[in-house]
């Protein structure tokens, strides 16, 4: 048996007087955040300081005194609202995402308990209740999970359009042993590889059959609506901040009528993929699929200059900017980054193991089932049936067939051709502890640092990446 962490959700169900509480929670932790983004802000442009979480922590005891309302609220939630923000300008400084702003409250989602201390889950997994010790409420809160285990972590969540409240836990659940000793030496009974596209959304291939699922095109199919709706939307009064121009009536009983049937296209896709993922996991054991960059292609495509005549930057093999445009709803649609997760976790919750096979070393698309060779005009997207023109080879098959056969073969070490074993393409696994991820300093480099502290006593312990200066 070995530990792996799972994040459940459960709706709450508070009432007036609860209610009141969270939101009043919900505005002093928004304050808190805007707070220490101005103070770093301030010590940057006036001084030339750059401000560590570690400063800002220390700080919260003299910022208690001079707003007494926040010594009713748990101190590590208002720690994990410091280090949210350390964790934001962490990123800017990495070159992952933009430079932090301050926060509306109606943008402000909610808080973290990043411990135990200061609320309990008082439920086995199925419906119960929640104590917010801090808060001195016990809420109820109705959802139920698959496995459950220890919780960890809690963070309360808010969400407007919806005028609901969530409660996510972070749960340490202890599954079963793998059934492979390692990835060179499968162990496999079942084993299933996995080929997702934007006609055929998912083709899949377990060695002796082919089992392929159509595109549902949840968002094609409610997309008229949406797009009458959002015309009516267009027409109304709508808000402006800078202005002072509240929104109308009209204009928020519009935008909910929007968000309805954007939120009823995402439960569709959701619930669809639960039980394509649900039926695969529960029949094999070990699942192969591609690494995809799903963010990196549903880039938006970029228009050249009309005057200077220039092309657009990324493109199809067509080059149409409006057909790169229908290529990315179409892959959001059937949700490739949200199919690899559920099937992931899902394999992994049986002990199973899912193998991600990287795309640019085996090229599954080009590459022929049989002989092993590397046909470049296979590449092209319109090409959907293949035919290897290869001496003593005769396959010809769908282009969808060919992928799965080929990332099958590679996971059986039955594939031909150069760098195509487990151990020459560099494949990881689900289970793979060496994988490279980008870090930005979590809670528990966090609890490292301050225990480095206190073992070696040095005022230069107290510094974290975030010391950098502001570019």
């Amino acid at each position: 048996m070995f530990t792996v962490t799972r994040r459940y959700t459960f709706r709450l169900y508070p009432n007036k007087a609860q209610m009141s509480k969270l939101f009043e929670a919900r505005r002093l932790h928004c304050y808190l955040y805007n707070a220490a983004i101005s103070h770093r802000k301030t010590e940057y442009q006036y001084f030339s300081n750059s401000v560590s979480y570690f400063q800002q922590q220390n700080a919260l005891p003299a910022f208690k005194e001079c707003w007494p309302e926040y010594k009713e609220l748990n101190s590590q939630t208002l720690q994990a609202t410091i280090k949210r923000v350390d964790l934001s300008y962490n990123r800017f400084f990495q070159g992952l995402s933009k430079k932090p702003k301050f926060k509306s409250i109606r943008d402000y989602s909610g808080w973290t308990y990043p411990g135990h201390s200061g609320w309990e889950a008082l439920t086995e997994g199925k419906h119960g209740q929640v104590r917010l010790r801090d808060l001195g409420i016990t809420i109820r809160m109705r959802g139920q999970a698959k496995q459950w285990g220890t919780p960890t972590t809690l963070t309360i969540i808010y969400k407007p359009y919806l005028n609901q409240w969530f409660a996510s836990f972070t749960v340490n659940v202890a599954i079963q042993e793998t059934l492979f000793a390692s990835d060179s030496e499968l162990k496999y009974q079942s084993i299933i590889s996995i080929d997702l596209g934007t006609e055929t959304a998912l083709t899949a291939y377990d060695g002796q059959e082919f089992l392929e699922v159509e595109n549902q095109r949840f968002a094609r199919g409610a997309q008229k609506k949406i797009q009458s709706a959002s015309k009516q939307l267009r027409r109304k009064k709508c808000p402006n901040h800078r202005e002072k121009i509240k929104a109308s009536q009209r204009w928020k009983k519009a935008r909910k009528q929007v968000s309805k049937l954007q939120r009823k296209v995402a439960a569709q896709r959701k619930n669809w993929q639960h039980q394509v993922t649900t039926e695969i996991a529960s029949r094999y054991d070990i699942v192969v699929t591609e690494k995809l960059e799903t963010k990196k292609m549903t880039r938006k495509a970029k228009q050249g200059s009309k005057r200077s005549g220039a092309t657009p930057r990324r493109c199809t093999a067509q080059g149409n900017a409006h057909q790169v445009a229908g290529l990315n709803k179409s892959i959001l649609d059937v949700g490739f980054g949200s199919l690899n997760k559920l099937i992931t976790y899902k394999i992994e919750a049986k002990g199973g193991l899912a193998l991600f096979l990287p795309t640019l070393k085996i090229k599954p698309s080009q590459r022929c089932p049989n002989c092993g060779t590397v046909h470049k005009d296979w590449a092209d997207l319109s090409n959907r049936y293949h035919v290897c023109n290869a001496s003593d080879c005769n396959f010809e098959g769908p282009r969808d067939r060919g992928s799965v056969m080929v990332m099958y073969n590679v996971a059986t070490n039955q594939q031909q051709g150069l760098g195509t074993s487990l151990s020459d393409c560099g494949c990881f696994s689900s289970t793979d502890s060496t994988k490279k991820r980008k870090h930005t300093g979590s809670m528990k480099q966090l609890g490292q640092k301050k225990r480095q502290k206190s073992l070696l006593g040095s005022s230069r312990s107290s510094e974290t990446p975030t010391s950098q200066k502001l570019g």
